[in-house]
This record gives C-alpha cells, sequence and structure tokens, in this order.
C-alpha cells in the first residue's frame, strides 16, 4: 500500500489517543474540534462578519477579501465537519489559504448543524447564501457574473448539492464547483471504505453516524440535494474540481461522482493526491504535499475564473 507523506505521518502521530466522533458523541466531537491547535491563516485586505436573514433564521457569514480590486471573483465556501461539527471560526484558517491560492473572495457560510437542525436545513443555508451573493455582489466589489461554490469533505455535499439546485430551480450561475475530498454518498460497500474503515482521521463508522444524524437513517427517503450521488442526470452542471486524498474512506465515491461529471459533458478535474488523508489541505501552512496541493488547486481556480 502508498505510504503515508512523513508530514502527515507525523501528524497523526500527535493524535495518539484520538477518538472517532461517532464514539465521542456529539458535543465532545465538537469540543475536540475547537480545542485543536491553529496557526492564523494569510492576512486579507478586509475580513467582515455579516448576519443575513436566511431561510431557517439569521444566517452567519464571514467575508474574506484578498485584496483592494474590484470585480473580483467569489466562493461561497462550506465548511466540513460532518454538517454536525466545525462553524466559520473553527475553519478561519483555511478560508483564508483559499482566498490567498484563488484570488477570490470567500463566503464562509456558518450553516446550522444537526443533530439539532436536519435535513433540508443546511441544504436550504447553502442554497440561499450563493442567492444572497448574487444579489449582493456589488456591496462587496464582487463580480457577479463568476460566483463559484467550494465545501470540503461534507461541506462538498452541500456545494454539489447547491449547484444541482440550481440548475432544477434557477439562481445565480455559477463559474465552477469545488469539492474537497467530498463524502458524497452513503455507500459503505467502496474500496476506499473497506481499506481505510478505521482512518486516518475519519472512519466508516464517521460517516455513517454524521450522515443519519443530519439525513436520517432511512436512505430510501434521500434527495439528490443531500445525497448529490443519488441525481441521475449530471448534464448541464457547472465545470468541476474534484479533490481526494489517497488515504481517505471518501476517495472512491468521490472519484465516481467527478468521473460521471465528465461522463455527462461536464468539464471535469479529478485530482487524486497520494500519501495524503481526509482533510489534509488544512494543513496547507505546514505540509509541503498540502501546500503543493493547494498552488494547483488554486491554480485551476483562477484558471476557471479567468476563462470560464
Amino acid at each position: 500500500m502508498l505510504e503515508l507523506d512523513p508530514d502527515v505521518a507525523a501528524y497523526l502521530g500527535t493524535r495518539e489517543g484520538w477518538i472517532p466522533m461517532h464514539k465521542a458523541g456529539v458535543e465532545a466531537a465538537r469540543a475536540a474540534m475547537n480545542a485543536l491547535p491553529r496557526r492564523p491563516g494569510p492576512d486579507m485586505h478586509s475580513v467582515e462578519d455579516r448576519i443575513v436573514d436566511g431561510p431557517h433564521g439569521p444566517l452567519p457569514l464571514r467575508i474574506y477579501c484578498p485584496a483592494a480590486a474590484k470585480d473580483l471573483p467569489a466562493i461561497v465556501y462550506f465548511h466540513g465537519g460532518g454538517l454536525v461539527i466545525g462553524s466559520v471560526e473553527t475553519y478561519d484558517s483555511f478560508a483564508r489559504m483559499l482566498a490567498q491560492a484563488s484570488e477570490a473572495v470567500i463566503v464562509s457560510v456558518d450553516y446550522r448543524l444537526a443533530p439539532e437542525y436536519q435535513y433540508p436545513v443546511a441544504t436550504d443555508e447553502a442554497y440561499f447564501s450563493v442567492q444572497w451573493l448574487g444579489a449582493n455582489a456589488s456591496d462587496f466589489g464582487i463580480d457577479p457574473a463568476r460566483i463559484a461554490v467550494a465545501g470540503d469533505s461534507a461541506g462538498a455535499t452541500l456545494a454539489a448539492g447547491a449547484a444541482l439546485q440550481i440548475r432544477e430551480e434557477g439562481g445565480v450561475p455559477l463559474v465552477f464547483q469545488l469539492h474537497l475530498y467530498a463524502g458524497i454518498d452513503r455507500d459503505d460497500t467502496r474500496a476506499s471504505v473497506r481499506e481505510f474503515a478505521d482512518g486516518p482521521i475519519i472512519t466508516v463508522g464517521d460517516f455513517a453516524w454524521t450522515k443519519n444524524l443530519y439525513l436520517g437513517d432511512d436512505p430510501s427517503v434521500d434527495h439528490p440535494y443531500g445525497v448529490p450521488s443519488l441525481a441521475e442526470n449530471l448534464s448541464g452542471l457547472p465545470a468541476a474540481i474534484i479533490v481526494t486524498a489517497s488515504h481517505d474512506p471518501s476517495r472512491d465515491g468521490a472519484e465516481e461522482y467527478g468521473h460521471r461529471l465528465r461522463n455527462a459533458g461536464v468539464q471535469t478535474a479529478v485530482l487524486r493526491y497520494p500519501g495524503v488523508a481526509h482533510g489534509f489541505l488544512m494543513h496547507a501552512d505546514r505540509h509541503v504535499r498540502a501546500r503543493l496541493a493547494l498552488a494547483e488547486i488554486g491554480g485551476l481556480m483562477r484558471a476557471k475564473f479567468m476563462f470560464g
């Protein structure tokens, strides 16, 4: 089997005593996420917190502007955490890194979490936040014709669901969708699921637990907006960048979704990075391979914004 990158292996060595989320429970998992040490992200030209009137009540957003230029592109970003843990605050450093790499304004959405709020709450807030940005782009010096969506892990599910909903119900046209190690489905039979059932970083039990908390435990009632892999037709969706990690149970499901997009005529880049695990890009400030990956992904994003 491919060996882990030395930086990744060293980081995993600091996680002795780590308890999987599904065994720790909601409150302990949230506390563990909040307690993780974080380095400050890159400096921004401006960072603004805004609360807007969302479909389920006040919706906090954090808006990162990397430069003083006008008519910048923008990315609506949905953080990871299984739709159960995580926040705009815990993903602040990565949002800054994403803004720097893409040279775009990042609008990070502090959507509501399960189990307090189940499907379709976060899904509704994802779609709403894209439409809100399109309607208010000029207030932030954003080019309304150059808006994209991005997410990591479960946040990528929200991004993919928003792209599907926009195609079906209308809304702001998207330049591209970026999915970072997306937990795109519930399929527990894939080779990567079996190989990395116990991690590193995230386990199959974690995936099942978080999806059940948000979607419910009956997959027969799942909708493509909540489980995008269920969409039978992927044609007409925006260009996609699918990023996966070699040592990740979600790898094969995300890559299959990318191949299906490509087969449906959607311009799609599927990028698997070797020797890394779920969430590796969050360590781009300290891991060389993650830093190189983010630079490559940033180049792709800038090209999409430039050429469409």
